[in-house]
């Protein structure tokens, strides 16, 4: 059990001590001046200790007093910021989203306009980082590619990541088997080396160790089959819109689970936000959905 001084004393103290005098204190605090010398001489009683020396014009800390102010004053100072920013978050319609960068392309931008007629008075910023980029706490929710074990963060499962080779359409007419696949026309992504790899073992080829062009993200691969450089391996779901509109094409049936796993994450502080809950109630619609 947490034991607490008397609060009523500790800040009728922190006030007196600041402006030197019981009387200005209690124009502060909008209660009498012997009300705050009361309250202090509370504090004092259930301290054991004496925390000013009274006169007739002016109060004196003593030593015992003085410690105690440094000590409290940061301490209050943060009890301020922090209710402060839960009176802001309560009545928050900003909703800051931090995603990777070819999530935010692929799949959250595009939907973008339908969360908007959703809730048109929320205001939306998306913020991107890079693959392990951590979660901000100036995001209102984060949307990750992983375990969905984030210290301090609750994980709420989306998505399957699934691998499946996708490429140009007038590519995919001399893919016949997956033994077709060149090394060199196999797009890779620096961040994910292990996925080829995945994918050919759960197609039983060996053999083939991919050498096409190396790229930084998930989304340059995908741009780069689009526009028939390659084959890149896809990712769901960023490649679902892309095959829908037939600017790709799976040559073959045979999709891999990836060993991660699409997760909206956020903190429990955050959660009940106005924003939030709008955005977490239209993405759970969407999703299933898709």
């Amino acid at each position: 059990m947490r034991r607490l001084p008397h609060l009523n004393g500790i800040r009728a103290f922190e006030v007196a001590a600041r402006r030197g005098s019981f009387a200005a204190a209690a124009a502060e605090m909008h209660v009498s001046p012997a009300a705050v010398s009361r309250m202090v001489r509370v504090l004092e009683d259930r301290l054991g200790v004496r925390l000013f020396e009274r006169s007739a014009n002016r109060l004196v800390l003593t030593t015992s007093g003085q410690a105690y102010l440094i000590g409290l004053s940061p301490i209050l100072d943060a009890l301020a910021q922090l209710t402060a920013q839960v009176q802001t978050q309560a009545n928050s319609r900003i909703l800051t989203v931090g995603v990777g960068p070819t999530f935010a392309v692929r799949w959250l931008i595009p939907r973008l306009a339908s969360f908007r007629r959703f809730a048109p008075d929320v205001e939306v910023r998306i913020t991107t980082g890079g693959v392990a980029a951590p979660f901000s706490e100036d995001w209102t929710c984060g949307i990750k590619l992983g375990a969905g074990e984030w210290p301090g963060l609750v994980a709420e499962h989306l998505f399957n990541a699934d691998l499946t080779p996708v490429c140009a359409p007038r590519l995919a007419n001399r893919l016949r088997a997956p033994r077709n696949l060149a090394p060199r026309s196999l797009l890779r992504v620096a961040h994910a080396r292990g996925d080829w790899p995945a994918w050919f073992a759960a197609a039983g080829v060996r053999g083939v160790t991919a050498a096409g062009p190396l790229l930084e993200f998930y989304g340059q691969a995908l741009q780069a089959a689009c526009d028939g450089v390659g084959v890149a391996l896809g990712i769901r779901p960023y490649i679902d819109d892309d095959l829908k509109a037939g600017r790709l094409v799976a040559p073959f049936k045979l999709a891999v689970p990836k060993q991660e796993q699409w997760y909206l994450a956020f903190t429990p502080a955050r959660s009940r936000e106005p924003a939030f809950l709008k955005f977490q109630h239209w993405l759970r619609r969407t999703v299933r959905q898709a």
